[in-house]
């Protein structure tokens, strides 16, 4: 990451991933805060290990980004077993998924959920192949991408390795390369462990976790890890911390000098990478952020935005739909129309937006614009119920952009609109539910010529 400059704001790289890390943790269908809490406990288990201030750096932006490539999978996953994605990757953490045994039984029971044992079988042998084959490719998938995103923010090596290898177990059966051993990062094996136990105690009990953890001692994990990290079973501080933070106690869990202050530039960037986690949940939302973004800002250069005005509209958009990663791709990629059940779902992503942005000290004004980009100006919108007077210019001309692009774009349901169809629409919601001087700012520019001003 960038050096911080004297204008860059006074917040941590590490409390900004932490924040940005409970949209993973719904993707994975954890309760929020699990990559928080993984973190924590590793930090700790870096004090038995003696490691230096900057491995528990690395240790850290490793442990808050393990989880970014989850999204590249969800759609495979939804297609593969059926039924809700999030349920699934839930599940599947509870269970040792390099047995043989325990991955067909896995498939079985989560494969096509309702229905009878017929189509089951029927769904496994054209979905699954073998369970290892089906799980290397998966983890691949997410892990591969997770490193990536590593690289784009530009934490170096170490720390992409790390999230490339956090599957691999010590006896070379995990996923997705096999490797054994001392192959794997230090870092992966310690977060390898770290997130068992968050998973564990947290669905269970700290007990409970510690029994898993001796159990897969020698197949998952190092020996000698777990003989470190026996140290921990008894700290009162830690599992009281960590059992406060899980019932929503939402205080840091870390507070330490070699962490790194956030500068304007890495802002942009995290808020680039995290677009990208965003839109690989679907098939059918590829890009989607940043084409919100790039119609967003320049319907607001239209209207004289000054540049401190522009990023935080441009950030905003392009992280609008984070609480959308809380969404199973059950209903994002329905080709039908929904239930009341699922639109109520769908309904609920913009309050996840808030809340997960309004977490960052700073972006509370980006919250407010990404939370309010599905309301209506007749108060007909989500998730509020805002109207009029209540949404800014900002508010308004976000809302436009994201529009625009839905009715513009492929969707699962239909294709992509005609522009004179989507134009038509754009002119009728101008009547009473969206702001009419941006549809008229978008139709001088003609968006969807994608004239790039971001």
């Amino acid at each position: 990451m960038s050096h911080v400059d004297d204008s860059a704001p006074r917040q941590s790289i590490a409390h900004i991933l932490s924040a940005l890390s409970h949209a993973l943790d719904l993707v994975e269908g954890q309760p929020r805060g699990h990559a928080t809490r993984t973190a924590f406990i590793a930090l700790r288990l870096a004090e038995e290990l003696r490691f230096d201030d900057n491995q528990r750096k690395e240790l850290l932006y490793a442990c808050l980004l393990k989880d970014s490539g989850c999204s590249n999978n969800s759609a495979r996953i939804h297609k593969m077993f059926g039924g809700d994605d999030l349920i699934t990757k839930q599940r599947v953490k509870l269970i040792d998924w390099s047995s043989t045994l325990e991955s067909v039984k896995f498939a079985y029971l989560n494969m096509e959920p309702g229905g009878n044992v017929v189509g089951k079988l029927r769904r496994m042998a054209a979905a699954i192949g073998t369970p290892e084959g089906t799980m290397n490719d998966l983890t691949r998938a997410r892990c591969t991408r997770g490193a990536q995103i590593a690289q784009l923010l530009g934490f170096g090596e170490a720390v992409s390795i790390a999230i490339r290898d956090v599957d691999e177990h010590w006896d070379g059966k995990g996923a997705a390369d096999k490797r054994k051993g001392e192959e794997i990062s230090l870092y992966a094996r310690v977060i390898n462990l770290a997130q068992t136990l968050e998973v564990f105690a947290s669905t269970f009990s700290p007990e409970t976790a510690f029994g898993i953890i001796k159990q897969r001692s020698g197949r998952w994990f190092q020996p000698e890890l777990v003989k470190a990290v026996s140290a921990l079973e008894a700290d009162s501080r830690l599992w009281s911390r960590h059992a406060h933070h899980l019932s929503g106690v939402d205080a840091p869990l870390w507070e330490e000098d070699w962490i790194e202050e956030a500068s304007q530039a890495d802002l942009d960037a995290i808020c680039g990478a995290f677009a990208e986690i965003i839109d690989a949940k679907s098939d059918f939302t590829s890009s989607h952020s940043s084409r919100v973004t790039e119609y967003a800002v320049a319907i607001a250069v239209e209207f004289d935005f000054d540049q401190e005005r522009l990023s935080t509209l441009r950030r905003a958009a392009l992280l609008h739909d984070i609480g959308k990663l809380g969404v199973s791709n059950a209903i994002l990629d329905k080709p039908d129309r929904l239930t009341n059940e699922e639109y109520e779902n769908v309904k609920l992503h913009p309050k996840f937006s808030f809340e997960i942005l309004n977490r960052i000290d700073g972006f509370e004004r980006i919250a407010q614009i990404a939370g309010a980009h599905h309301e209506k100006l007749n108060g007909c919108g989500y998730w509020r119920g805002l109207a009029g007077a209540d949404l800014d210019l900002d508010m308004r001309i976000l809302a436009v952009a994201d529009i625009f692009d839905a009715l513009s774009a492929e969707r699962p349901y239909r294709s992509a609109l005609p522009m004179e169809k989507v134009w038509q629409i754009l002119d009728e919601e101008a009547k009473t539910a969206i702001d009419p001087d941006c549809v008229d700012a978008a139709k001088r520019l003609q968006i969807y010529k994608k004239i790039s001003v971001v």
